[in-house]
């Protein structure tokens, strides 16, 4: 399916604006305290449903009583859910993670893998999770797509796409390989801060001019923006 019209334009305007009100690497921009691709991998699955302050607050535990995979292979099962009871669905994580940790192990001599096929191969770990690693561990080309990333690329309409993957597929289109993790995030950021769900910010958002879904009248799209720019990267002021 073709793209929207304008597309293209669209998304290196987003693309430059969004680099620019959230400056920074997918590493940096990463709200998930990690020190290796291992870490990450067990905090992206603890934050399914779950704030990342919250992730944060548990994983050095985690981390601490299970420093490698093997450890958490090892793991009793009941011990690991009360370390991340308070992430939520904690006896699935625990799951989750049991799996995964098995798996490195016995398919990847205990190191996590970078390949995509291989990430998603790992119980508890979809595309969305695989593109993280990627992309924030690895430094490698990698989009991950969640609800704010599809609810904004389609109000910016760079896709009509509801599935995640034609979602990434069109984004992967017009976003350079080096830059998607980045984009990524900065899509989630401004769509936690601003594109919002129910009520978006478009008195006050970077893209007002350019977006096709603003509620702003034309005439005050520029002083929109301006606004955004003051505004800065986090909610209610910089």
């Amino acid at each position: 399916m073709a793209r929207p019209r304008g597309a293209r334009r669209r998304a290196e305007t987003t693309r430059d604006r969004l680099a620019r009100l959230y400056g920074g690497t997918a590493r940096e921009l990463c709200a998930l305290d990690h020190a290796n691709p291992y870490e990450l991998l067990v905090a992206t699955i603890l934050s399914a449903q779950c704030t990342d302050e919250m992730v944060n607050k548990v994983t050095p535990s985690v981390f601490s009583r299970y420093p490698t995979p093997g450890d958490l292979a090892r793991a009793d099962p009941s011990v690991l859910e009360e370390l991340i009871h308070s992430t939520g669905f904690f006896r699935q994580k625990a799951k989750s993670l049991l799996g995964m940790a098995a798996a490195v192990e016995e398919s990847f001599d205990g190191e996590i893998p970078s390949a995509l096929d291989d990430l998603v191969k790992l119980p508890g770990v979809g595309r969305k999770t695989g593109n993280v690693l990627r992309s924030v561990a690895f430094d490698l080309p990698g989009l991950p797509v969640d609800t704010h990333v599809g609810r904004v690329s389609r109000r910016l309409r760079l896709t009509d796409q509801d599935d995640p993957v034609k979602v990434e597929v069109d984004l992967d289109a017009l976003v350079p390989p080096p830059e998607r993790g980045a984009f990524s995030i900065r899509m989630i950021l401004h769509g936690r801060r601003v594109c919002t769900a129910r009520r978006p910010a478009c008195e006050r958002c970077v893209l007002s001019d350019v977006c096709p879904s603003s509620t702003v009248p034309a005439a005050q799209r520029p002083a929109a923006v301006e606004a955004g720019w003051a505004a800065g990267p986090e909610p209610g002021g910089p």
